[in-house]
Protein backbone atom coordinates (compact mmCIF):
# COMPACT_ATOMS: atom_id res chain seq x y z
CA UNK A 1 0.00 0.00 0.00
CA UNK A 2 2.73 2.61 0.64
CA UNK A 3 4.06 2.57 -2.23
CA UNK A 4 0.78 2.86 -4.52
CA UNK A 5 0.19 5.58 -1.43
CA UNK A 6 3.05 7.84 -2.34
CA UNK A 7 2.45 7.75 -5.82
CA UNK A 8 -1.15 8.39 -5.58
CA UNK A 9 -0.37 11.49 -3.67
CA UNK A 10 2.41 12.75 -5.95
CA UNK A 11 -0.35 13.00 -8.82
CA UNK A 12 -2.15 15.56 -6.93
CA UNK A 13 -0.37 17.17 -4.98
CA UNK A 14 1.64 19.21 -7.62
CA UNK A 15 -0.98 20.80 -9.31
CA UNK A 16 -1.63 22.77 -5.64
CA UNK A 17 1.96 23.89 -5.52
CA UNK A 18 2.28 24.46 -9.18
CA UNK A 19 2.33 28.08 -9.10
CA UNK A 20 4.79 27.90 -6.73
CA UNK A 21 7.17 26.00 -8.52
CA UNK A 22 6.51 28.28 -11.67
CA UNK A 23 7.37 31.46 -10.07
CA UNK A 24 10.15 30.08 -7.83
CA UNK A 25 12.23 28.32 -11.64
CA UNK A 26 10.66 31.77 -13.43
CA UNK A 27 9.01 29.33 -15.89
CA UNK A 28 5.49 30.83 -17.76
CA UNK A 29 2.12 29.09 -17.56
CA UNK A 30 2.65 26.61 -20.70
CA UNK A 31 6.08 25.56 -19.61
CA UNK A 32 4.90 24.73 -15.98
CA UNK A 33 2.07 22.50 -17.24
CA UNK A 34 4.96 20.21 -18.66
CA UNK A 35 5.53 19.06 -15.09
CA UNK A 36 2.23 17.64 -14.70
CA UNK A 37 1.59 16.06 -17.99
CA UNK A 38 5.76 14.83 -18.15
CA UNK A 39 4.90 12.60 -15.36
CA UNK A 40 1.69 11.54 -16.32
CA UNK A 41 2.79 10.74 -19.66
CA UNK A 42 5.69 8.50 -18.57
CA UNK A 43 3.43 6.79 -15.87
CA UNK A 44 1.00 5.96 -18.78
CA UNK A 45 3.72 4.39 -20.79
CA UNK A 46 4.55 1.84 -17.86
CA UNK A 47 1.67 1.04 -16.78
CA UNK A 48 0.14 -1.51 -19.32
CA UNK A 49 3.82 -2.72 -19.92
CA UNK A 50 4.78 -3.28 -15.92
CA UNK A 51 3.22 -7.08 -16.07
CA UNK A 52 5.50 -8.02 -18.86
CA UNK A 53 8.43 -5.69 -17.14
CA UNK A 54 7.94 -8.23 -13.97
CA UNK A 55 8.40 -11.11 -15.84
CA UNK A 56 11.17 -10.22 -17.42
CA UNK A 57 13.33 -9.11 -14.20
CA UNK A 58 11.21 -10.85 -11.55
CA UNK A 59 8.73 -8.73 -9.96
CA UNK A 60 10.17 -8.50 -6.26
CA UNK A 61 13.31 -6.90 -8.16
CA UNK A 62 10.95 -5.06 -10.54
CA UNK A 63 8.72 -3.50 -7.79
CA UNK A 64 12.77 -2.64 -5.43
CA UNK A 65 13.37 -0.95 -8.69
CA UNK A 66 10.09 1.30 -9.11
CA UNK A 67 10.41 2.33 -5.57
CA UNK A 68 14.35 2.98 -5.73
CA UNK A 69 13.94 4.94 -8.51
CA UNK A 70 10.75 7.07 -8.23
CA UNK A 71 12.42 7.69 -4.27
CA UNK A 72 15.70 8.76 -5.65
CA UNK A 73 13.96 10.95 -8.65
CA UNK A 74 11.58 12.57 -5.94
CA UNK A 75 14.93 13.88 -4.44
CA UNK A 76 15.78 15.03 -7.45
CA UNK A 77 12.69 16.85 -8.83
CA UNK A 78 12.69 18.71 -5.24
CA UNK A 79 16.86 19.92 -6.05
CA UNK A 80 15.54 20.76 -9.61
CA UNK A 81 17.64 24.23 -11.04
CA UNK A 82 15.43 24.88 -13.95
CA UNK A 83 12.00 24.20 -15.36
CA UNK A 84 13.45 22.06 -17.61
CA UNK A 85 15.83 19.83 -15.10
CA UNK A 86 12.35 19.42 -13.29
CA UNK A 87 10.50 18.00 -16.34
CA UNK A 88 13.00 15.46 -17.18
CA UNK A 89 13.27 14.68 -13.40
CA UNK A 90 9.64 14.22 -13.51
CA UNK A 91 9.34 11.78 -16.37
CA UNK A 92 12.29 9.35 -14.19
CA UNK A 93 9.20 9.47 -11.32
CA UNK A 94 6.46 8.70 -13.76
CA UNK A 95 8.69 5.95 -15.06
CA UNK A 96 9.42 4.88 -11.24
CA UNK A 97 5.82 5.02 -10.33
CA UNK A 98 4.06 3.32 -13.79
CA UNK A 99 3.88 0.11 -12.09
CA UNK A 100 3.93 0.80 -8.26
CA UNK A 101 -0.07 -0.08 -8.48
CA UNK A 102 -0.44 -2.62 -10.54
CA UNK A 103 2.23 -4.61 -9.05
CA UNK A 104 0.59 -3.46 -5.76
CA UNK A 105 -2.73 -5.11 -6.70
CA UNK A 106 -1.14 -7.94 -8.27
CA UNK A 107 0.70 -9.01 -5.15
CA UNK A 108 -2.61 -8.78 -3.30
CA UNK A 109 -4.56 -10.45 -5.67
CA UNK A 110 -2.31 -13.46 -5.92
CA UNK A 111 -1.85 -13.42 -2.07
CA UNK A 112 -4.93 -13.66 -1.21
CA UNK A 113 -7.67 -16.99 -1.89
CA UNK A 114 -10.96 -15.76 -4.13
CA UNK A 115 -13.20 -15.93 -1.20
CA UNK A 116 -10.72 -13.10 1.22
CA UNK A 117 -10.02 -10.97 -2.03
CA UNK A 118 -12.70 -8.72 -1.34
CA UNK A 119 -11.65 -7.36 2.37
CA UNK A 120 -7.76 -7.73 1.04
CA UNK A 121 -8.73 -4.74 -1.61
CA UNK A 122 -11.18 -3.37 0.51
CA UNK A 123 -8.26 -2.53 3.08
CA UNK A 124 -6.00 -1.68 0.35
CA UNK A 125 -8.40 0.88 -0.86
CA UNK A 126 -8.23 2.83 2.17
CA UNK A 127 -4.96 3.49 1.42
CA UNK A 128 -5.51 4.28 -1.99
CA UNK A 129 -8.29 6.44 -1.34
CA UNK A 130 -6.57 8.38 0.85
CA UNK A 131 -4.58 9.50 -1.42
CA UNK A 132 -6.62 12.40 -3.18
CA UNK A 133 -7.80 13.40 0.03
CA UNK A 134 -4.27 13.87 1.84
CA UNK A 135 -2.33 14.79 -1.59
CA UNK A 136 -4.03 18.64 -2.06
CA UNK A 137 -4.33 19.71 1.40
CA UNK A 138 -0.60 18.48 2.34
CA UNK A 139 0.64 20.43 -0.58
CA UNK A 140 -1.17 23.63 0.11
CA UNK A 141 0.10 23.23 3.22
CA UNK A 142 3.76 22.63 2.72
CA UNK A 143 4.19 24.85 0.33
CA UNK A 144 2.46 28.00 2.68
CA UNK A 145 4.75 26.71 5.40
CA UNK A 146 7.78 25.23 4.24
CA UNK A 147 8.54 25.42 0.24
CA UNK A 148 7.86 23.50 -2.81
CA UNK A 149 10.61 21.42 -2.57
CA UNK A 150 9.53 19.45 0.10
CA UNK A 151 6.23 17.88 -1.87
CA UNK A 152 9.18 16.12 -3.24
CA UNK A 153 11.07 15.41 -0.54
CA UNK A 154 8.77 13.84 2.09
CA UNK A 155 8.43 11.01 -0.22
CA UNK A 156 11.84 10.17 1.02
CA UNK A 157 11.19 8.17 4.50
CA UNK A 158 8.21 6.61 2.52
CA UNK A 159 10.26 5.32 -0.20
CA UNK A 160 12.73 4.12 2.23
CA UNK A 161 10.50 2.13 4.31
CA UNK A 162 8.99 0.79 1.84
CA UNK A 163 12.00 -0.50 -0.09
CA UNK A 164 12.73 -2.11 3.53
CA UNK A 165 9.06 -4.03 3.50
CA UNK A 166 9.55 -4.97 0.05
CA UNK A 167 12.65 -6.73 0.99
CA UNK A 168 11.63 -8.58 3.98
CA UNK A 169 7.99 -9.47 2.74
CA UNK A 170 7.34 -9.96 -0.43
CA UNK A 171 8.19 -13.05 -2.16
CA UNK A 172 8.11 -14.07 -5.68
CA UNK A 173 5.66 -16.85 -6.32
CA UNK A 174 7.35 -19.70 -8.71
CA UNK A 175 5.49 -18.73 -12.10
CA UNK A 176 7.11 -15.15 -11.40
CA UNK A 177 10.98 -15.78 -11.40
CA UNK A 178 12.83 -13.88 -13.56
CA UNK A 179 12.71 -15.44 -17.04
CA UNK A 180 14.45 -15.29 -20.22
CA UNK A 181 12.49 -14.30 -23.25
CA UNK A 182 12.69 -12.59 -26.88
CA UNK A 183 11.94 -9.10 -26.23
CA UNK A 184 8.89 -7.26 -28.37
CA UNK A 185 11.12 -4.26 -29.35
CA UNK A 186 8.11 -3.35 -31.73
CA UNK A 187 5.43 -3.90 -29.41
CA UNK A 188 6.95 -1.35 -26.49
CA UNK A 189 7.61 1.07 -29.46
CA UNK A 190 4.29 1.23 -30.87
CA UNK A 191 2.78 1.71 -27.16
CA UNK A 192 5.10 4.31 -26.41
CA UNK A 193 4.31 6.51 -29.24
CA UNK A 194 0.52 5.60 -29.15
CA UNK A 195 0.26 6.16 -25.66
CA UNK A 196 2.79 9.20 -25.13
CA UNK A 197 0.53 10.61 -27.78
CA UNK A 198 -2.41 10.07 -26.36
CA UNK A 199 -1.83 10.95 -23.24
CA UNK A 200 -0.47 14.46 -24.26
CA UNK A 201 -3.91 15.16 -26.43
CA UNK A 202 -5.69 14.30 -23.54
CA UNK A 203 -4.06 17.12 -21.42
CA UNK A 204 -3.20 19.58 -23.48
CA UNK A 205 -6.47 19.56 -26.01
CA UNK A 206 -8.57 21.93 -24.43
CA UNK A 207 -5.80 24.80 -24.41
CA UNK A 208 -4.77 23.74 -27.81
CA UNK A 209 -8.66 24.31 -29.31
CA UNK A 210 -8.26 20.41 -29.68
CA UNK A 211 -8.12 19.83 -33.48
CA UNK A 212 -8.01 23.14 -33.96
CA UNK A 213 -4.55 23.11 -33.30
CA UNK A 214 -2.03 21.25 -35.65
CA UNK A 215 0.21 20.14 -33.09
CA UNK A 216 -3.07 17.98 -31.88
CA UNK A 217 -4.14 16.71 -35.11
CA UNK A 218 -0.74 15.24 -35.84
CA UNK A 219 -0.49 13.76 -32.04
CA UNK A 220 -4.16 12.04 -32.95
CA UNK A 221 -2.73 10.86 -36.20
CA UNK A 222 0.12 9.19 -34.39
CA UNK A 223 -1.53 7.95 -31.63
CA UNK A 224 -4.67 6.05 -33.67
CA UNK A 225 -1.92 4.55 -36.50
CA UNK A 226 1.04 3.59 -33.57
CA UNK A 227 -2.05 2.06 -31.06
CA UNK A 228 -3.52 0.19 -34.29
CA UNK A 229 -0.27 -1.40 -35.56
CA UNK A 230 0.70 -1.89 -31.65
CA UNK A 231 -2.65 -4.25 -31.42
CA UNK A 232 -1.90 -6.18 -34.84
CA UNK A 233 1.49 -6.82 -33.26
CA UNK A 234 0.71 -8.05 -30.18
CA UNK A 235 -2.17 -10.10 -31.54
CA UNK A 236 -0.24 -11.68 -34.88
CA UNK A 237 3.81 -11.43 -34.45
CA UNK A 238 4.85 -11.22 -30.80
CA UNK A 239 6.10 -14.26 -29.53
CA UNK A 240 6.12 -12.89 -26.27
CA UNK A 241 3.74 -9.73 -26.46
CA UNK A 242 4.34 -7.15 -23.63
CA UNK A 243 0.53 -6.83 -23.42
CA UNK A 244 -1.30 -9.91 -23.27
CA UNK A 245 -4.77 -8.27 -25.13
CA UNK A 246 -6.09 -11.88 -25.52
CA UNK A 247 -7.19 -11.65 -22.14
CA UNK A 248 -10.25 -9.53 -23.49
CA UNK A 249 -11.63 -13.10 -24.56
CA UNK A 250 -12.89 -13.51 -20.80
CA UNK A 251 -16.08 -11.23 -21.01
CA UNK A 252 -16.31 -10.31 -17.33
CA UNK A 253 -12.61 -8.86 -17.32
CA UNK A 254 -13.23 -7.17 -20.41
CA UNK A 255 -16.67 -5.73 -19.20
CA UNK A 256 -15.57 -5.05 -16.28
CA UNK A 257 -12.26 -2.66 -17.30
CA UNK A 258 -15.10 -0.86 -19.43
CA UNK A 259 -17.22 -0.03 -16.45
CA UNK A 260 -13.87 1.26 -14.20
CA UNK A 261 -13.47 3.14 -17.41
CA UNK A 262 -16.54 4.53 -16.89
CA UNK A 263 -16.58 4.58 -12.89
CA UNK A 264 -13.16 6.65 -12.86
CA UNK A 265 -14.48 8.83 -15.85
CA UNK A 266 -17.32 10.17 -13.59
CA UNK A 267 -15.12 10.60 -10.88
CA UNK A 268 -12.55 12.59 -12.29
CA UNK A 269 -14.90 14.23 -13.67
CA UNK A 270 -16.86 15.32 -11.10
CA UNK A 271 -13.90 16.34 -8.90
CA UNK A 272 -11.81 18.82 -11.24
CA UNK A 273 -14.94 20.19 -11.86
CA UNK A 274 -16.19 20.36 -7.87
CA UNK A 275 -13.11 22.97 -7.25
CA UNK A 276 -13.81 25.33 -10.30
CA UNK A 277 -17.03 25.67 -9.40
CA UNK A 278 -16.63 26.38 -6.02
CA UNK A 279 -13.73 28.83 -6.52
CA UNK A 280 -14.79 30.67 -9.60
CA UNK A 281 -18.66 31.00 -9.19
CA UNK A 282 -19.01 30.91 -5.34
CA UNK A 283 -16.14 32.61 -3.75
CA UNK A 284 -14.39 29.61 -1.90
CA UNK A 285 -11.04 29.48 -1.06
CA UNK A 286 -9.25 26.18 -2.00
CA UNK A 287 -8.72 25.01 1.30
CA UNK A 288 -12.84 25.58 1.35
CA UNK A 289 -12.70 23.77 -1.37
CA UNK A 290 -10.71 20.73 -0.18
CA UNK A 291 -13.09 20.70 2.80
CA UNK A 292 -15.83 20.02 0.33
CA UNK A 293 -13.82 17.10 -1.12
CA UNK A 294 -12.69 15.69 1.68
CA UNK A 295 -15.79 13.70 3.03
CA UNK A 296 -16.21 12.30 -0.10
CA UNK A 297 -13.40 10.59 0.13
CA UNK A 298 -13.66 9.61 3.75
CA UNK A 299 -16.98 8.26 3.09
CA UNK A 300 -15.41 5.59 0.72
CA UNK A 301 -12.70 4.68 3.04
CA UNK A 302 -15.74 3.77 5.14
CA UNK A 303 -18.01 2.00 3.21
CA UNK A 304 -14.74 -0.12 0.97
CA UNK A 305 -14.57 -2.06 3.98
CA UNK A 306 -18.24 -2.82 4.29
CA UNK A 307 -18.87 -4.07 0.90
CA UNK A 308 -15.62 -6.23 1.10
CA UNK A 309 -17.49 -7.82 4.19
CA UNK A 310 -21.06 -8.15 1.77
CA UNK A 311 -19.41 -9.80 -1.11
CA UNK A 312 -18.82 -12.22 0.87
CA UNK A 313 -22.46 -12.88 1.89
CA UNK A 314 -24.52 -11.68 -1.27
CA UNK A 315 -23.78 -11.45 -5.34
CA UNK A 316 -21.07 -9.29 -6.16
CA UNK A 317 -22.87 -7.98 -9.26
CA UNK A 318 -26.01 -6.63 -6.94
CA UNK A 319 -23.40 -4.62 -4.76
CA UNK A 320 -21.66 -3.67 -8.02
CA UNK A 321 -25.46 -2.84 -9.89
CA UNK A 322 -26.18 -0.76 -6.59
CA UNK A 323 -22.75 1.29 -6.52
CA UNK A 324 -23.15 2.30 -9.69
CA UNK A 325 -26.70 3.66 -8.81
CA UNK A 326 -25.57 5.77 -6.26
CA UNK A 327 -22.18 7.36 -8.46
CA UNK A 328 -24.99 7.99 -11.36
CA UNK A 329 -27.39 9.98 -8.71
CA UNK A 330 -24.53 11.37 -6.97
CA UNK A 331 -23.74 13.43 -9.85
CA UNK A 332 -27.74 13.91 -11.09
CA UNK A 333 -28.20 15.61 -7.46
CA UNK A 334 -24.26 17.87 -8.35
CA UNK A 335 -26.20 18.74 -11.33
CA UNK A 336 -28.83 20.52 -9.63
CA UNK A 337 -25.96 22.95 -7.94
CA UNK A 338 -27.07 26.75 -8.69
CA UNK A 339 -25.15 29.46 -7.51
CA UNK A 340 -27.23 30.64 -3.93
CA UNK A 341 -26.24 26.75 -2.85
CA UNK A 342 -24.87 26.33 0.58
CA UNK A 343 -21.32 24.23 1.48
CA UNK A 344 -23.81 21.38 3.12
CA UNK A 345 -26.06 21.39 0.04
CA UNK A 346 -22.93 21.13 -2.11
CA UNK A 347 -20.98 18.57 0.73
CA UNK A 348 -23.54 15.63 0.35
CA UNK A 349 -24.03 14.77 -3.17
CA UNK A 350 -19.78 14.24 -2.63
CA UNK A 351 -20.22 12.24 -0.02
CA UNK A 352 -22.74 10.11 -1.55
CA UNK A 353 -20.41 9.68 -4.49
CA UNK A 354 -17.81 8.74 -2.04
CA UNK A 355 -20.38 5.88 -0.91
CA UNK A 356 -21.27 5.01 -4.24
CA UNK A 357 -17.47 4.47 -5.18
CA UNK A 358 -16.89 2.03 -1.92
CA UNK A 359 -20.04 -0.02 -3.06
CA UNK A 360 -18.80 0.29 -6.82
CA UNK A 361 -14.64 -0.46 -7.10
CA UNK A 362 -14.77 -3.38 -4.60
CA UNK A 363 -17.18 -6.10 -5.95
CA UNK A 364 -15.71 -4.57 -9.73
CA UNK A 365 -12.39 -5.96 -9.07
CA UNK A 366 -13.38 -9.27 -7.65
CA UNK A 367 -15.79 -9.57 -10.52
CA UNK A 368 -13.20 -8.62 -13.26
CA UNK A 369 -10.25 -11.19 -11.59
CA UNK A 370 -12.14 -13.75 -10.37
CA UNK A 371 -11.73 -15.85 -13.42
CA UNK A 372 -7.94 -14.77 -14.14
CA UNK A 373 -5.29 -17.24 -13.75
CA UNK A 374 -2.46 -16.43 -11.00
CA UNK A 375 -0.04 -16.38 -13.65
CA UNK A 376 -1.44 -13.74 -15.75
CA UNK A 377 -2.47 -12.03 -12.69
CA UNK A 378 0.23 -8.78 -13.23
CA UNK A 379 -0.92 -8.25 -17.00
CA UNK A 380 -4.22 -7.86 -16.00
CA UNK A 381 -3.49 -5.57 -13.40
CA UNK A 382 -1.67 -3.82 -15.61
CA UNK A 383 -4.08 -3.79 -18.16
CA UNK A 384 -6.95 -3.21 -15.36
CA UNK A 385 -5.12 0.10 -14.24
CA UNK A 386 -4.60 1.68 -17.22
CA UNK A 387 -8.13 1.94 -17.96
CA UNK A 388 -8.59 3.41 -15.08
CA UNK A 389 -6.17 6.08 -15.45
CA UNK A 390 -7.55 6.27 -19.26
CA UNK A 391 -10.72 6.58 -18.09
CA UNK A 392 -9.95 9.63 -15.29
CA UNK A 393 -8.05 11.38 -18.28
CA UNK A 394 -10.83 10.74 -21.12
CA UNK A 395 -13.33 12.51 -18.32
CA UNK A 396 -11.30 15.33 -16.96
CA UNK A 397 -10.59 16.08 -20.87
CA UNK A 398 -14.44 16.14 -21.45
CA UNK A 399 -15.74 18.12 -18.78
CA UNK A 400 -12.87 20.89 -19.25
CA UNK A 401 -13.92 20.95 -22.96
CA UNK A 402 -17.53 20.85 -22.10
CA UNK A 403 -17.32 23.46 -19.82
CA UNK A 404 -15.97 26.02 -22.38
CA UNK A 405 -17.89 24.96 -25.00
CA UNK A 406 -21.41 25.15 -23.20
CA UNK A 407 -20.73 28.32 -21.56
CA UNK A 408 -20.37 29.95 -24.70
CA UNK A 409 -23.83 28.04 -25.83
CA UNK A 410 -25.72 29.46 -22.54
CA UNK A 411 -23.92 33.25 -22.75
CA UNK A 412 -25.51 33.33 -26.42
CA UNK A 413 -28.70 32.09 -25.48
CA UNK A 414 -29.52 34.43 -22.41
CA UNK A 415 -28.22 37.21 -23.88
CA UNK A 416 -31.24 37.21 -26.34
CA UNK A 417 -33.05 38.55 -23.45
CA UNK A 418 -30.92 41.55 -22.65
CA UNK A 419 -32.60 43.72 -25.13
CA UNK A 420 -34.38 47.09 -23.93
CA UNK A 421 -37.75 45.67 -24.76
CA UNK A 422 -37.50 43.22 -22.17
CA UNK A 423 -39.51 44.38 -18.85
CA UNK A 424 -37.02 42.32 -16.58
CA UNK A 425 -34.10 44.26 -18.24
CA UNK A 426 -35.10 47.26 -17.99
CA UNK A 427 -36.12 46.93 -13.98
CA UNK A 428 -32.63 45.68 -13.47
CA UNK A 429 -30.20 48.01 -15.44
CA UNK A 430 -32.74 50.85 -13.38
CA UNK A 431 -32.42 49.35 -9.69
CA UNK A 432 -28.69 48.76 -10.26
CA UNK A 433 -28.05 52.56 -11.88
CA UNK A 434 -30.16 53.72 -8.73
CA UNK A 435 -27.64 51.75 -6.75
CA UNK A 436 -24.20 52.53 -7.71
CA UNK A 437 -25.90 56.95 -8.14
CA UNK A 438 -26.50 56.61 -4.09
CA UNK A 439 -22.79 55.61 -3.75
CA UNK A 440 -21.96 58.99 -5.31
CA UNK A 441 -21.28 57.68 -9.08
CA UNK A 442 -22.61 59.85 -11.64
CA UNK A 443 -25.78 59.14 -13.95
CA UNK A 444 -23.59 58.42 -17.22
CA UNK A 445 -21.05 56.04 -14.96
CA UNK A 446 -23.73 54.71 -13.00
CA UNK A 447 -25.81 53.55 -15.91
CA UNK A 448 -22.67 52.35 -17.40
CA UNK A 449 -21.61 50.32 -14.72
CA UNK A 450 -25.31 48.59 -14.50
CA UNK A 451 -24.66 47.20 -17.90
CA UNK A 452 -21.43 46.04 -16.53
CA UNK A 453 -22.79 44.40 -13.46
CA UNK A 454 -25.93 42.94 -15.10
CA UNK A 455 -23.46 40.91 -18.02
CA UNK A 456 -20.99 40.01 -15.38
CA UNK A 457 -24.45 38.11 -13.66
CA UNK A 458 -25.12 36.66 -17.06
CA UNK A 459 -21.52 35.48 -17.54
CA UNK A 460 -21.94 33.39 -14.03
CA UNK A 461 -25.17 32.29 -15.03
CA UNK A 462 -24.26 30.97 -18.25
CA UNK A 463 -21.15 29.13 -16.62
CA UNK A 464 -23.06 27.71 -13.93
CA UNK A 465 -25.40 26.04 -16.61
CA UNK A 466 -22.44 24.90 -18.38
CA UNK A 467 -21.59 22.90 -15.06
CA UNK A 468 -24.61 21.18 -15.10
CA UNK A 469 -24.83 19.97 -18.05
CA UNK A 470 -21.47 18.12 -17.18
CA UNK A 471 -22.62 16.87 -14.19
CA UNK A 472 -25.94 15.76 -15.78
CA UNK A 473 -23.91 13.64 -18.79
CA UNK A 474 -21.94 12.36 -16.14
CA UNK A 475 -24.69 11.26 -14.58
CA UNK A 476 -26.22 9.61 -17.76
CA UNK A 477 -22.96 7.64 -18.91
CA UNK A 478 -22.50 5.90 -15.50
CA UNK A 479 -26.29 4.86 -15.93
CA UNK A 480 -25.14 3.62 -19.18
CA UNK A 481 -22.64 0.94 -17.67
CA UNK A 482 -25.56 -1.32 -16.03
CA UNK A 483 -27.12 -3.34 -18.81
CA UNK A 484 -23.43 -4.18 -18.83
CA UNK A 485 -23.71 -6.20 -15.98
CA UNK A 486 -25.98 -9.23 -17.76
CA UNK A 487 -22.46 -9.44 -19.41
CA UNK A 488 -20.40 -10.75 -16.15
CA UNK A 489 -20.14 -13.71 -14.62
CA UNK A 490 -22.27 -13.15 -11.52
CA UNK A 491 -19.73 -14.56 -8.02
CA UNK A 492 -21.66 -15.58 -5.56
CA UNK A 493 -20.53 -15.70 -1.91
CA UNK A 494 -18.33 -19.20 -0.97
CA UNK A 495 -19.68 -21.30 2.09
CA UNK A 496 -17.45 -22.93 3.68
CA UNK A 497 -17.98 -25.95 5.90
Amino acid sequence: MLPTLIEIIDISIVNVSLGHIRGSLSAGIEESTWAITSYLVANAIIIPISGWLSRVFGRKRYLIFSISLFTISSFMCGSSWSMESLIFFRIIQGIGGGGLQPLSQAILLETFPVEKRGMAMAIYGIGIMFGPIIGPLLGGWITDNWSWQWIFYINLPIGVVSIIMALFFITDPPYMKRIKMKIDYAGIFFLVIGIGCLQVILDLGQRKEWFESDFISWLAVISVMSLAVFIIVELFFAEHPVVNLRLFKNISFSTGNIVMFFTFFNLFGSIVLLPIYLQTLMGYTATLAGLVLGPGGFATMITMPLAGRLITKINSKAILSFGIIICAYSTYLMSGFNLHADFYSIAWPRIVLGIGMGFTVIPLMTLAFSSIKKEEMGNATAIFNFLRNLGGSFGVALVTTMIARRSQFHQAHLVEHLTPFDTSYQIATSQASQFLQQKGFDAVTSQHGSLVAIYGQLMRQASMLSFNDAFYLLSILMVCTLPLMMLMKSSYPRISG
